[in-house]
């Protein structure tokens, strides 16, 4: 039997260590300790403190030799010392010393080619139970030969007194160390640092190690086997698009596309945010939040009623779950194939069509992209949209650069044959305020039919400003609404504002031209503010 039980080796001395405890009993720990809560259905619910969402600037990768020329520093990637990180480490351990922690083992990559087994030791019983619904669960057996890849060490309750002696901003801090292959999570108790700093090292590992191409997406498979992929940032239908009765979710956040053409979920459960939760809205949803589940932030009453719609602790409320928790899965959690990708934004300028069909470099440059447009804020008086980038559909989470993701994307859709749609879940008639949104019944029915192969045989004509190809025809959806300008009442008010949001395009993709291909270049709208109408209209 490899699996060693000894935190010793980690420097975590004298501790009373819970092994891989069940859900239920990590229930009863954490209400006993008055910890969290139950629900009116008998779900978990807690408070994760200061911390109700990420704490991106508080994101630190360890700069060495592994990593000084891999990884894409800046903003998102920012270094700290190998030097800092042992300070640091040998803090936290300290700290968790002649503590009561949770260990908890499973592991990543549902398709065993890369199955990455990881070890988390957590300072409070919740992460713990968090841990057995995000990654994926071992059997008795796997556990007995248990060999951790990775180390997670989880102390919330640890805060840096001195953060600029050890390189970081502030008392929280979340670290990945690729040569030690430790992360390391202090002073924050959100559940998702964990997640997250788990998708940041699959990163960067499985396209340099492994060949992979990582991805911020959902993904379901049909009856004939065909695969979907969907990306798309917040708020724009990514969840809800991929729930689809007639087929099978293979996982609805983060997964892999291998050199054989398998999607594989990296998780082995969702982690979806309930603001705003309805039954009718996000079925699927609603109904997994029972016994097992863990619901964070939410505000409830006496009778343990929970009140979705109450966002006064954080708009962030959340709930894991097991993946099992929803009827309609691939078991297990991958699938060959994949014919059809959407990139969904919600674009509430009401200039993008609702549905076009990319060439390859197209595909590059939108996927370099990541647009979405943020309504504009609740202030009295600003109607403005907010167009919003996000390199790969998940700048936060991405080492490398960008275009290292792309030009594997493009790579692998021409090999596979695989087409990429963009699909407009936002505006229609002109933008927010003055247009409406697009009916949800009908980006079903466009993305159905895309599904089914309708779309195969229909003409399409090229939008003039982006460049994109829009279907003159697409069953169950009125025509007129296909071509965007159409659905505007003037004309050249539509134009300017596809020249306008054309120019937030070219703006953004500056900071990625110089390492971005020419095809990739090319992908991007036609014209800028700088040109002359005239010519192309």
């Amino acid at each position: 039997m490899k699996t060693n039980r000894n935190l010793e080796v980690y420097g975590i001395k004298n501790v009373t260590a819970n092994w891989n405890l069940s859900p239920e009993i990590l229930q009863k720990i954490t209400v006993e300790k008055g910890m969290g809560r139950e629900t009116k259905n008998g779900t978990l619910a807690i408070n994760t403190g200061k911390f109700t969402g990420r704490s991106p600037q508080d994101r630190f990768i360890v700069k060495d030799a592994y990593t000084t020329d891999k990884v894409w520093w800046g903003k998102t990637n920012k270094p700290v010392s190998q030097e800092n990180f042992d300070k640091l480490k040998n803090k936290v351990t300290g700290y968790l010393s002649n503590k009561e922690l949770y260990v908890r083992d499973g592991f990543v990559c549902a398709d065993p080619a890369f199955k990455t087994d990881i070890r988390t030791v957590t300072e409070y019983p919740w992460s713990s139970s968090f841990v057995f619904n995000m990654f994926l669960r071992p059997s008795d057996e796997e556990l007995a030969n248990f060999d951790e890849e990775w180390l997670v060490l989880c102390a919330p309750g640890y805060v840096c007194e001195d953060p600029k002696a050890y390189g970081i901003r502030q008392g929280n801090f979340s670290i990945i160390n690729f040569t030690d292959k430790i992360a390391l999570i202090g002073g924050s108790a959100y559940t998702g640092e964990i997640k997250k700093g788990i998708f940041s090292a699959l990163n960067l590992i499985l396209p340099i190690e492994k060949d992979v191409l990582p991805m911020h997406c959902s993904a379901n498979v049909g009856e004939d086997g065909d695969t979907a992929i969907f990306f798309g940032l917040s708020g724009t239908g990514k969840t809800t698009l991929s729930a689809d009765p007639s087929r099978k979710l293979i996982g609805d956040d983060e997964h892999g596309w291998t050199a054989n053409n398998t999607i594989f979920n990296f998780e082995g459960g969702c982690y979806a945010k309930a603001i705003d939760l309805t039954e009718e809205k996000e079925p699927d949803i609603f109904r997994a939040i029972k016994p097992g589940a863990l619901l964070e932030n939410v505000v409830f009453d006496k009778e343990g009623n929970v009140d979705y719609m109450d966002g006064s602790i954080t708009q962030n409320t959340r709930v894991s779950y097991p993946i099992y928790h929803i009827d309609n899965i691939a078991k297990p959690s991958y699938a060959n194939n994949p014919t059809n990708i959407f990139f969904l934004t919600a674009d509430a300028f009401g200039v993008l069509p609702p549905v076009s069909k990319l060439t390859p470099g197209q595909a590059a440059y939108h996927f370099i992209s990541g647009y979405t447009a943020k309504v504009a804020g609740t202030e009295a008086g600003i109607t403005e949209p907010v167009p919003s980038f996000s390199a790969c559909f998940g700048e936060p989470f991405m080492p490398l650069h960008p275009t290292k993701y792309a030009e594997m994307l493009s790579k692998k859709m021409t090999e596979a044959g695989v087409n990429v749609w963009l699909i407009n879940t936002g505006w229609s008639g002109g933008p927010y305020g003055t247009g409406s949104r697009i009916k949800l019944k009908y980006t079903r029915a466009m993305i159905t039919e895309i599904l089914n192969g309708s779309l195969d045989t229909i003409e399409f004509e090229q939008h003039p400003i982006f460049g994109l190809f829009m279907p003159k025809y697409c069953p169950n959806v009125p025509t007129e609404m296909l071509n965007p300008m159409n659905t505007w009442l003037n004309k050249g008010a539509y134009i300017s504002k596809a020249i306008h949001l054309a120019h937030f395009f070219h703006l953004n993709f500056e900071k990625f031209a110089n390492e971005a291909s020419e095809h990739i270049i090319e992908g991007g709208p036609l014209i800028d503010e700088h040109h002359h109408l005239g010519e192309h209209f």
